[in-house]
């Protein structure tokens, strides 16, 4: 268990939030904000790398956001794709390692097709793993998971649900952020985020850059994570001075 202060977490997870309220402030489209959400994703990748952060995951696309306007929705699958095209080389060199986390059965053919083309050009790369969640909840994980056994004649456990998780190749974040001022975490990374770090940004995601990272990641390294135990607990024992 990581004891209090921690300078830097090992695993930050992002709800990127604010795309459509963005581009509405400034007049434009709602896909014009997830467009630009794009470029600051980029740019957080970048700063996880350059900051030593080993595993970054992103909310980019939730089950429930099926429920938004049909060109809203179609828009952001055209825009996945061509985030693919356009993205996954320069990751592949940069030594990120891709994973998409979520349900690809509601998924046309051609998107499950691209995102295991994607995976498949980065598996060995260690430098950040970047998880994106998409077409994910948190519920479908627990579920899926608890099916999983079930099918398997598995008794259903603690240890055995965490390790049937759809996120069981990477460590439970360290840090939670979420952007554009709301404070909840919407169905993500429920069981992962018991013991996150919750950081609450009223940036929206767009305007979230490097320095805005590094506020979060400063406000986390000041916290004491104490995993139910309590701070005495934490600190190292000292030497009896009689003993000295």
């Amino acid at each position: 268990m990581s004891t209090a202060p921690t300078a830097r977490p090992h695993h930050i997870a992002i709800v990127m939030d604010g795309n459509g309220r963005w581009a509405t402030r400034r007049f434009l489209p709602r896909l014009a904000g997830h467009r630009q959400g794009v470029e600051s994703l980029r740019r957080c990748v970048r700063a996880c790398v350059a900051r030593g952060v080993g595993v970054l995951t992103v909310f980019a696309f939730s089950s429930e956001n099926w429920n938004r306007p049909h060109d809203e929705v179609s828009g952001l699958m055209e825009l996945m794709g061509k985030a693919l095209v356009r993205e996954v080389p320069q990751l592949a060199k940069d030594g990120v390692r891709l994973c998409f986390v979520g349900e690809r059965a509601g998924l046309s053919a051609g998107m499950r097709g691209a995102l295991e083309q994607a995976e498949a050009l980065t598996p060995a790369n260690t430098r950040l793993t970047l998880n994106v969640c998409f077409n994910y909840g948190g519920r479908w994980d627990i579920a899926q998971a608890a099916a999983k056994l079930a099918a398997r004649g598995e008794p259903i456990t603690e240890a055995s649900l965490h390790a049937a998780m759809a996120m069981a190749h990477v460590p439970d974040p360290d840090l939670l952020i979420r952007t554009g001022g709301e404070k909840r975490i919407s169905n993500f990374l429920l069981w992962q985020a018991a013991y996150a770090e919750l950081y609450f940004s009223d940036r929206l995601w767009p305007d979230f850059d490097e320095a805005a990272l590094d506020e979060a990641i400063a406000d986390y390294a000041a916290r004491e994570r104490r995993f139910g135990r309590t701070s005495e607990q934490q600190q190292p024992a000292q030497p009896d001075p009689l003993c000295a």
